[in-house]
């Protein structure tokens, strides 16, 4: 089996986690390298994961197949474009870019160079959702809740860039209808962007949707209830556990749906790898990016048009 080499493009937070997972993934990859900002924390981690520390991206042109770009949201254009420009399939943490111009761009980019560009909508690859999405095509109603404490990163976006843009990814792969009426409202507490967001979308065959999003909680929750004709579903992506509740004569009946319990970001990133390899498409290519980000930057507006709590 051949392997990709690839490198990692932002190791903080979120891009150690995937130099893990990388590593982890021994017999499809060969991990050329990773790059950050902070060359002492670079440094640091390619000597424990065995890489090398890389000061400029720009130099792995000719080193790897592929890239996966963890950095800030405000640099995931230019980065992303000097990749795709240079024919080396990438990997864009969501959001894909800081708006849809940009992102359209991408998605043209890599789909006139055949190449592979995918965005890291992780709840796609929990198994909990694996395991009700073919149950849960075309719901007549979903409540979505995603909240988490204050994270002290990704503070160049708001909470909905941050955390609802999941959901939105989810719940458009779900009805897979157009937008058609958006009502939100968002407040900031802790910084000048949208930290607590609540927000309704009707999309074009009625289907209704209300989602809530905090980075400022106490507790950190992560669920779904999916309800069609004659039964619901309710998903807890920390769990990684479903249940489904129908209606049998009078009465209501539950029951719990097998899931094998896999961590979802191993799950993501080894699909990556596997289409480069393959030549598949991405289950989340750009296209489902961009068309997350459009609602997301359609929610930003209505919010950031209504005045926000004062800093």
């Amino acid at each position: 089996m051949r392997k990709i080499k690839v490198a990692v493009i932002g190791v903080g937070h979120l891009g150690s986690r995937h130099l893990k997972v990388y590593s982890q993934l021994k017999d499809k990859v060969d991990l050329v390298g990773i790059c950050d900002a902070n060359a002492e924390h670079g440094t640091k981690l390619a000597r424990e994961y065995r890489t090398h520390f890389i000061p400029d991206h720009a130099t792995l042109v000719g080193q790897v197949d592929a890239v996966n770009i963890c950095t800030p949201t405000t640099s995931h254009f230019e980065i992303g474009k000097f990749f795709l420009d240079n024919g080396i399939h990438t990997f864009i943490e969501k959001p894909i870019t800081f708006d849809l111009a940009q992102a359209n761009e991408l998605v043209r980019i890599s789909e006139e160079r055949n190449l592979k560009l995918q965005v890291g909508h992780i709840e796609r690859f929990n198994n909990a959702f694996q395991a009700i999405k073919d149950i849960a095509k075309n719901p007549l109603f979903v409540e979505c809740h995603r909240l988490n404490n204050f994270p002290n990163r990704s503070l160049d976006i708001g909470v909905v860039m941050d955390l609802m843009i999941h959901d939105i990814d989810i719940v458009q792969g779900l009805i897979e209808t157009p937008v058609k009426d958006i009502q939100a409202v968002g407040i900031n507490v802790l910084t000048d962007k949208d930290d607590i967001a609540n927000v309704r979308l009707t999309f074009a065959n009625d289907s209704v949707c209300n989602l809530t999003a905090s980075r400022i909680s106490p507790e950190v929750m992560r669920k779904i209830r999916i309800f069609i004709k004659d039964a619901y579903i309710s998903l807890d992506y920390v769990k990684q556990e479903a249940f489904i509740y129908r209606k049998e004569g009078t009465k209501i009946t539950r029951a719990s749906l097998p899931i094998e319990k896999e961590e979802p970001l191993k799950k993501e990133l080894e699909h990556f790898i596997d289409c480069v390899r393959d030549d598949k498409r991405p289950l989340v290519s750009g296209k489902e990016g961009r068309d997350a980000l459009k609602t997301a930057l359609a929610i930003q507006d209505i919010i950031w048009k209504k005045p926000l709590i004062a800093s």
